[in-house]
This record gives C-alpha cells, sequence and structure tokens, in this order.
C-alpha cells in the first residue's frame, strides 16, 4: 500500500514541476501550450490559462515569429455548425477571476504557420495586456492528440 502512495504522490509532483507558470503583476499566466502540426499544416493553435489576483483587465492581443497571423478566437458549436470567430476587443480578464483558452473554445490561433509544430519544441509568445502590459512566455509543443491541461 505505501509503494501504491509513494507513487501517486511522485507522479503528482512531476506533473507540478512541469507546469510552466509566468507572471505579470497581478496576472499569472499557466501552462502555454500548443499541439503538434503536421508537415505543411497551415494553421496551429495555442492553449493556456489566465489567473488574475488583481484588477479587470484584457488581454488585448498575442505576436510569434511562428506565423503570418496570431489572433485571439473563440470557438461554439450552434447545433451541428461550428463557429469560429475572431475577438478583435481582446479577452476580458475579470477581477479576482480566470479564463482558460482550450481546444474547442477560447485559443489563439496561429495561421501561416512557417514551419511544423513539432512535439518537444518550444516557441516564444508575446502577450500584451491592456493594464499589466506585455510579457513573452515559452509554449511547449505538445502532441498532436494532447487535450491540455485543466485550470487548477
Amino acid at each position: 500500500m505505501n509503494k501504491i502512495i509513494m507513487t501517486i504522490v511522485l507522479a503528482l509532483g512531476a506533473l507540478v514541476c512541469n507546469a510552466e507558470e509566468y507572471r505579470l503583476g497581478d496576472i499569472r499566466i499557466l501552462h502555454p501550450w500548443a499541439r503538434a502540426t503536421l508537415p505543411g499544416a497551415q494553421v496551429g493553435g495555442v492553449y493556456l490559462q489566465l489567473q488574475n489576483a488583481g484588477k479587470a483587465d484584457r488581454l488585448l492581443s498575442a505576436k510569434s515569429d511562428v506565423a503570418e497571423t496570431i489572433e485571439l478566437h473563440a470557438m461554439s458549436v450552434d447545433g451541428t455548425v461550428m463557429q469560429m470567430r475572431r475577438l478583435d476587443k481582446g479577452v476580458e480578464l475579470p477581477s479576482r477571476g480566470a479564463v482558460e483558452f482550450k481546444p474547442g473554445s477560447l485559443h489563439i490561433m496561429l495561421t501561416g504557420l512557417h514551419a511544423p509544430l513539432k512535439q518537444g519544441s518550444t516557441f516564444p509568445l508575446q502577450l500584451k495586456f491592456e493594464r499589466s502590459g506585455t510579457t513573452t512566455v515559452a509554449v511547449k509543443v505538445e502532441a498532436l492528440t494532447a487535450a491540455g491541461a485543466s485550470m487548477p
């Protein structure tokens, strides 16, 4: 029984150690990641979690050299129709709140990829917030089938 408990504790510790976290004032940016893409793919997505311990803020934009165009997007399903829309006004980050960018929902859309996103690699992504300013995070490219992490 003790070996099982120890194995669980070690596994959970490994998960915590692998989670990247960045801070910008009152904002925590957790586990920025992207799915690997197939050769020739022109689009990709970035996912992350934002937690805000301060006043309301807004993620205005993202920039990176990995793609020609980078936009904030929301995806939804209406009946059997998937709808994706660009969020020109950014993404609201409520005071003392959190927002999760995840597959099938909010995401950062990479269009016109300059090269495939390869599992195990990383790339820089600059995030610009209305109040808190700008910071750069390292986006980890995970497996093509990755589902991502849940919000704590």
